[in-house]
């Protein structure tokens, strides 16, 4: 067995510096360095309960979609992020207070989920743990 710790940190790649990091910086996450973005290096952001994102230099082929969510062949690749939240309510009016669009949600026994996309498609799934007492997978929206 190989001895993981943690997640060290997620990465995306994006079109447009500017645009994503103020994004990300939306939802909290601190700028900690430039290493080379033009080149193909990651911008670091980090959020203070610990996550880090890799945000990496400009795709090489156009297109405004998520190829591995938008488009009806399905590849193999990481397809979401999903984070833990300590209020799914206080998210969603978080998203309304600065525009972000909910674009799917979900709600299964204890869990209950909503989905958003950052500039670039790239979906972010938020989670918040509940006792909803549910009992089944009701109330998935594929829209995501």
């Amino acid at each position: 067995m190989l001895n993981i710790e943690n997640v060290n940190h997620i990465g995306i790649r994006i079109r447009d510096k500017a645009r994503s990091v103020s994004f990300y910086e939306l939802l909290g996450f601190q700028f900690m360095t430039d290493t080379g973005f033009d080149e193909g290096h990651p911008v670091v952001l980090r959020h203070p309960s610990g996550v880090v994102l890799n945000l990496l230099g400009a795709p090489k082929v156009s297109g405004e979609g998520n190829i591995l969510m938008d488009v009806p062949e399905k590849y193999t690749g990481i397809t979401h992020v999903a984070l833990t939240v300590t209020s799914l309510s206080d998210t969603r009016k978080f998203m309304t207070e600065n525009n972000i669009e909910i674009t799917g949600s979900f709600e299964i026994p204890h869990m209950e989920a909503i989905f958003i996309r950052d500039p670039d498609c790239n979906v972010i799934e938020l989670d918040d743990f509940v006792d909803n007492q549910q009992t089944g997978t009701a109330g998935f929206d594929q829209h995501i």
